[in-house]
C-alpha cells in the first residue's frame, strides 16, 4: 500500500506480483482472502478476520513505545459518497488522527448509531493502565449523555461539545443561565462546575467549558468531567484532526473513493490494513517532525489555512507525506525501514493573556 500509494487490491497485487515473482491473478486472489467472509473462501480450513478482536492489540501496539501518558481521542462519522456510512474513533496525533476502531454501515439505510457507538467503546475497557489521562472529543453532532457517561465509565474524559440553546446552573446558583450567558461575545471565556441542561432525564453535572475565538463564528461550549483547573477549552481544537485521517483515507492518502466493494463487513476488514499503513506513515513522519528542535525560518502566510501551525513553527509538509517520504527514501537507498513509537506533541494551552484575565476575574477553578 505505501508504494502504490493505494488500498487498491489492483494496485496492491500490481506492485507485488512483479516484486515477489508471482502470478498477478493468484496474487489477487491471495490479498483478496483478507478481507473475505470464511463461506466466500476455497479449503477445508476457512477462516476470517474478526477486527473487533484486533481493536485492543492494536492499540497496544500504537502506545508502544507511546511518548508520555496522555492520549486525545476523537469520535466522528465519515461517508464514502451514498455507499458508505463509517464511524470511526481514532486517536489524534500532530494534526492527523489514525483510527483505532470502527463501524462501517451502508449509506442510505436507518440504523441507530447509539448501539454501534457504545459497542466500539465497550472495546477499551480496561486497556490502559492507570495513571494515563485520555480526553475523549466529539462534536455537537453526536452529544448525548449516554454518551458522556460511557466515556467516564472506560475512566476516560468526555470533552464533548454541545449547542448553544442549552441551559447551565452553576454549582451554588439557584437560577439557570442559557449557555450564551457564559460566553457572550467573541474574546470571552470561562470555565466552571454545574448542571448542564434543566430536564429531568437530560441534567447532566459536569464542568463546562466556554470560549468564542475571534476567528470562530459560534462560541465553543464543551461538557467535561474534569475539574475546571485541570482542563482547557483549547483542547477541542484537536478534534479536527479526525478530519485529516478521513482525508488520508481517500484522496490525499490511500485512494479508498475508489473502492468497488459494497459490503460493509469486508470493508471493515480493509480499514485494518489502511489504519496499520496510516501509523507507519504517521510514526515515521511524527518522529521526524518531533527531532527538529530549531523553529523555521519562515514569515507567516498572508493566506489563512496556507500551512498548520505547530506551536512555534509552522508545519510544511504534514507528517503523513514525510513519512512516506522518509520509507521510499530508505527503500531506495537499500536502507532498513524505519519503525518509530509515538512522539505526541504536548497539549495546546490558551495564550497568557486569556490566562491572566481569567484568573482576575476571579471565574474558573472555583466554579
Amino acid at each position: 500500500m505505501v508504494i502504490a500509494r493505494s488500498c487498491s487490491l489492483t494496485a496492491v497485487a500490481d506492485v507485488l506480483a512483479p516484486l515477489m515473482g508471482q502470478s498477478y491473478n493468484t496474487l489477487r486472489e491471495r490479498l483478496r482472502d483478507t478481507y473475505r467472509e470464511a463461506a466466500a473462501k476455497a479449503g477445508k480450513q476457512r477462516v476470517e478476520l474478526d477486527v473487533t478482536e484486533s481493536w485492543a492489540p492494536w492499540l497496544a501496539w500504537l502506545l508502544d513505545g507511546w511518548s508520555g501518558q496522555q492520549m486525545a481521542i476523537a469520535m466522528n462519522a465519515t461517508s464514502l459518497g451514498g455507499r458508505f456510512v463509517v464511524l470511526a474513533i481514532s486517536v489524534v496525533y500532530r494534526g492527523c488522527a489514525v483510527p483505532v476502531a470502527w463501524k462501517v454501515l451502508k449509506a442510505g439505510e436507518k440504523h441507530a448509531w447509539k448501539p454501534e457507538w457504545q459497542a466500539l467503546l465497550k472495546r477499551f475497557k480496561g486497556l490502559l493502565p492507570e495513571g494515563w489521562t485520555v480526553i475523549v472529543l466529539a462534536d455537537r453532532g453526536l452529544y448525548a449523555k449516554w454518551l458522556f457517561e460511557a466515556i467516564v465509565e472506560l475512566k476516560w474524559h468526555p470533552f464533548l461539545r454541545v449547542n448553544s440553546q442549552g441551559t447551565f446552573r452553576r454549582e451554588g446558583w439557584y437560577h439557570w443561565k442559557p449557555f450564551s450567558y457564559w460566553v457572550p461575545a467573541k474574546g470571552c471565556r470561562w470555565q466552571g462546575r454545574g448542571t448542564a441542561f434543566k430536564g429531568k432525564k437530560s441534567q447532566l453535572r459536569c464542568t463546562l467549558l466556554g470560549y468564542w475565538g475571534e476567528e470562530h463564528q459560534d462560541p465553543w461550549l464543551v461538557l467535561t468531567d474534569l475539574a475546571p483547573e485541570c482542563a482547557d477549552a483549547c483542547w477541542y481544537g484537536l478534534r479536527a484532526w479526525i478530519e485529516q485521517g478521513f482525508k488520508h483515507s481517500k484522496r490525499s492518502g490511500w485512494q479508498w473513493q475508489h473502492t468497488r466493494m459494497d459490503d460493509p463487513a469486508r470493508a471493515e476488514r480493509l480499514w485494518m490494513a489502511i489504519a496499520i499503513a496510516t501509523w507507519w506513515l504517521l510514526s515515521v513522519g511524527g518522529e521526524a517532525e518531533a527531532q527538529v528542535d530549531e523553529p523555521l525560518d519562515i514569515k507567516e502566510p498572508s493566506v489563512p489555512g496556507a500551512v498548520r501551525r505547530r506551536g512555534k513553527r509552522w508545519r510544511i509538509v504534514g507528517i503523513f507525506q514525510h513519512g512516506w517520504s522518509l520509507i521510499i527514501a530508505a527503500l531506495l537507498n537499500h536502507q532498513l525501514l524505519p519503525v518509530k513509537p509515538g512522539r505526541p506533541e504536548a497539549w495546546p494551552r490558551m495564550p497568557d493573556s486569556y490566562e491572566k484575565s481569567l484568573a482576575a476575574s476571579g471565574v474558573g477553578g472555583g466554579g
